[in-house]
């Protein structure tokens, strides 16, 4: 459905047919967002688009990474174009912007062979360069009957100035009918982020969110590849696995990879299955759950385990306050500082929840401290 989504925004660039909204997939973390976003930065550049993909980090208040990501990814994304027709276009209207915008955003030493452009994207002023540089872009993206996307994940971790300038241009992208999109991922909260950058950012998306696969998707997950190896999975065997996995990509993942490893003949038994949950637990411990629970503080950490008390959440705020006997304004600091690292998200006013689903079970088995 995603990725019909996409064909689509595709079909009217190439038809000149802009004005169309960008795409926003929301979900927590493991649920097959950055995979989306590559297939779509697939498809694009496949038709000859200029696609720009970096990823946000928490933490960057003041958005240096990200402004230097989005200026290097700027350049990188022109040059893989010169094989496709879009790149005679571009170097007539375009590669300037490019190159003024890159040195202002803190880029430097890959700009040797772009021309500048006096005039264009050149006046230090985020918004007014965004714009221009999108409108050149564009103008020799609709010329080749192509298109320019930003691709970015964990969006909800941009400044509020870069995010500010981004929103509005994709705004005045849809006035005017440019093939501009912004196609970002982020957690359910990013929704709720926009709107309080800009208002009438709801206008601008097309929301999609992603969670947990359908049985019947999670089950040809872990079949089919077994299958094309030559493997028979189902009956017990299959729901053991699918119950542990939850429906969730990345967990399907790692199960159906310690499921082929344990197997002890071609097909599957539930003894197998049973051991391939274990080992596939044990493997996502001491990866994918570890590396956010080493990043808390002894303090956080109790934090957390205050919330795993309710699973995988989400959790009232105010039933923190009990759990840990403290008071608001000093709890309010550590969920600050499990937000920023990314290891929570407040998906409503009053709440706190994990960004990765099985956080709280994960907790739950790690000894006290």
């Amino acid at each position: 459905m995603e990725i019909d989504a996409f064909d689509l925004l595709v079909a009217r660039a190439k038809a000149n047919a802009a004005g169309d909204r960008g795409i926003l997939l929301t979900g927590l973390r493991g649920v097959g967002k950055t995979v989306l976003l590559n297939v779509f930065s697939d498809i694009a550049r496949r038709h000859g688009w200029l696609v720009v993909q970096f990823e946000a980090q928490p933490g960057d208040e003041e958005g240096r990474a990200a402004r230097k990501k989005l200026a290097r990814e700027l350049q990188l994304g022109a040059r893989r174009l010169r094989p496709t027709p879009a790149w005679s276009h571009l170097r007539e209207q375009g590669l300037g912007s490019i190159s003024n915008l890159s040195v202002s955003l803190g880029l430097q030493g890959l700009t040797a062979d772009l021309k500048f452009a006096p005039g264009r994207a050149d006046s230090s002023d985020l918004d007014i360069d965004l714009e221009e540089l999108v409108e050149d872009i564009c103008s020799s993206m609709r010329k080749a009957r192509a298109g320019f996307a930003l691709v970015i994940d964990e969006m909800q971790d941009l400044d509020e100035g870069l995010l500010g300038a981004l929103l509005a241009v994709q705004h005045t992208a849809g006035q005017r009918g440019w093939p501009f999109f912004i196609i970002g991922a982020g957690l359910p909260s990013l929704p709720g982020r926009l709107s309080e950058s800009r208002s009438y950012a709801e206008r601008l998306f097309h929301y999609r969110q992603i969670g947990r696969l359908e049985h019947s998707a999670a089950s040809d997950a872990l079949t089919l590849p077994i299958a094309r190896l030559g493997g028979i999975l189902g009956g017990d065997a299959l729901d053991t696995v699918l119950k542990a996995a939850g429906g969730y990509a990345y967990f399907l993942q790692a199960y159906g990879r310690t499921l082929w490893e344990t197997a002890s003949d071609r097909e599957i038994t539930v003894g197998d299955a049973r051991l391939a949950v274990e080992l596939g637990t044990a493997d996502l411990d001491q990866g994918f759950f570890v590396a956010r629970w080493q990043r808390a503080t002894r303090a956080e950490r109790a934090y957390l385990r205050a919330m795993s008390q309710d699973g995988d959440g989400p959790t009232a705020t105010a039933n923190l306050i009990g759990r840990l006997k403290k008071d608001h304004s000093s709890l309010t600091s550590q969920r600050a500082r499990l937000i920023d690292k990314g290891i929570i998200f407040a998906p409503e006013h009053g709440q706190v929840q994990f960004t990765v689903p099985g956080m709280g079970s994960f907790i739950s088995r790690q000894k006290d401290e």
